[in-house]
């Protein structure tokens, strides 16, 4: 069984309101309709190995 995937925080485009979606979710501003999301930066580090 695979673990479920976190919801993921964005940000209106239009209105500004912080929103999470999961990933059957319909990509839209559950305030305004507005269809342009933002996602929100991540707090963890994240680093890549160069080659």
């Amino acid at each position: 069984m695979d673990p479920q995937p976190e919801p993921v925080g964005y940000i209106c485009g239009d209105c500004g309101m912080e929103d999470t979606l999961k990933a059957e979710d319909v990509i839209q501003c559950c305030e305004c309709g507005y269809r342009i999301l933002y996602k929100k930066r991540t707090r963890r580090l994240v680093q890549y190995e160069a080659r």
